[in-house]
């Protein structure tokens, strides 16, 4: 009986013995992942600080899945009712109907070769809101390029009341000038051509997202095929110099571990003329428009694009960080509008603009999320807006 006591009481001496070393093991197993969490964080964490003041490229390796390049896509043969509600008439301000026959000419003597860059924008608005926010797009590109060229492709700018709102440059003597665009003749010879005939007989829909937005989207990319040089989004306020910059989109998002983008955004193009991206790309909005989904045309379009062509001879580009062009998104934008209420949104701030003025070459103001902040005087945007402007009126709230 006593054999049997003392059996029953080594085994279960055993057991917790054993229970107890599982339980260190785990725990030794536990400390190790956390540990090795905690490096990896640390890594991670100094190469998101890095300097990068030079142009960084990153290699294209994250396929996105959900936007598919197609290469042909099947077409229907039906026909839409032409409406105000398909916006069509906004043909007219790109040249659809009655083009400009001068638009050739103009653009290429005023895009002439001793100009330092050159930079392009669209308007397709009434001029009288080509408002104070546009106007300091305008004067951050002559603050950083004195020398610079900036045409407007606009049919409401090319009016009397744009030159006069375009005057007090001049009178300074930098070199901006509002042409309206022929859209026919950018798209000559090229996928997009076919589509424009189809949105103006009726054969293809416009979509219900605005076909102004959708044709800006397009014409980007073909005046920057006719003639090179650099488009802007005019809430865009350049902050130093782009002439070292060729053949760059910038990417928007990047994957926190690997650092490889995930999108592009096309608020900023830059490309030599002729450029085979920038051909792909009015091909691939030919192909695949889809007038009812946001960005499918312009964003979402250049990350397929570009995800497509990679490694593919001919394709030289260089994809550079978000710090370069859109290092403060939407969500955060409104912190540089308003002036810090507390000493930790003060610091925080101030690190945003010392990394801006080490890493960007520009700030994207994303105006439809913050047209409606006022510049607060002491603010942040008051300062960028001080430094980078050459008319320099007042723009902060009163």
């Amino acid at each position: 009986m006593d054999n049997v006591v003392a059996k029953k009481a080594t085994a279960m001496f055993n057991h917790r013995r054993l229970n107890r070393s599982r339980s260190s093991l785990f725990t030794a197993f536990a400390a190790s992942v956390i540990s090795l969490i905690v490096f990896t964080i640390f890594i991670v964490s100094h190469v998101l600080v890095r300097d990068i003041s030079e142009v960084v490229t990153i290699e294209i390796k994250t396929v996105v899945p959900y936007l598919p390049l197609r290469s042909e896509k099947v077409q229907s043969n039906y026909t839409i009712t032409v409406t105000e509600s398909n916006n069509l008439h906004v043909l007219d301000v790109f040249g659809g109907r009655d083009v400009s026959e001068k638009f050739q000419q103009r653009a290429t003597e005023f895009s002439r070769d001793d100009c330092e860059v050159n930079f392009m924008m669209t308007w397709i608005s009434p001029a009288e809101m080509f408002g104070k926010r546009e106007i300091l797009s305008v004067e951050s590109v002559f603050k950083s390029h004195p020398k610079g060229c900036l045409i407007i492709l606009s049919s409401t700018m090319d009016s009397p009341l744009g030159f006069r709102i375009l005057k007090p440059f001049l009178d300074r003597g930098y070199r901006v000038t509002a042409i309206t665009p022929n859209l026919p003749y950018l798209l000559k010879d090229t996928a997009g051509e076919t589509w424009l005939e189809e949105i103006q007989t009726g054969k293809r829909d416009p979509g219900k997202i605005s076909l102004a937005q959708n044709l800006s989207n397009l014409m980007r990319l073909a005046y920057l095929f006719k003639f090179g040089g650099v488009y802007l989004d005019t809430d865009m306020i350049v902050l130093k110099s782009f002439k070292r910059l060729r053949n760059v989109i910038g990417a928007q998002t990047l994957e926190p571990v690997t650092r490889n983008w995930t999108r592009l955004n096309n608020a900023v193009l830059i490309f030599d003329k002729d450029h085979p991206l920038l051909l792909k790309c009015i091909e691939e909005f030919a192909l695949t428009f889809n007038g009812n989904v946001w960005g499918h045309n312009g964003p979402y379009l250049v990350s397929r694009v570009a995800r497509a062509v990679e490694g593919t001879e001919g394709y030289n580009f260089s994809v550079v960080t978000p710090s370069a062009f859109y290092s403060v998104n939407w969500v955060e934008i409104e912190k540089l509008f308003k002036v810090p209420r507390t000493e930790k949104d003060l610091k925080r701030v101030q690190v945003k603009v010392l990394e801006m003025q080490r890493r960007s070459y520009g700030l994207h103001l994303w105006n439809k999320f913050s047209s409606k902040f006022e510049i607060e005087e002491g603010s942040a945007m008051d300062k960028i807006v001080t430094d980078h402007c050459v008319i320099c009126e007042k723009v902060t709230a009163s």
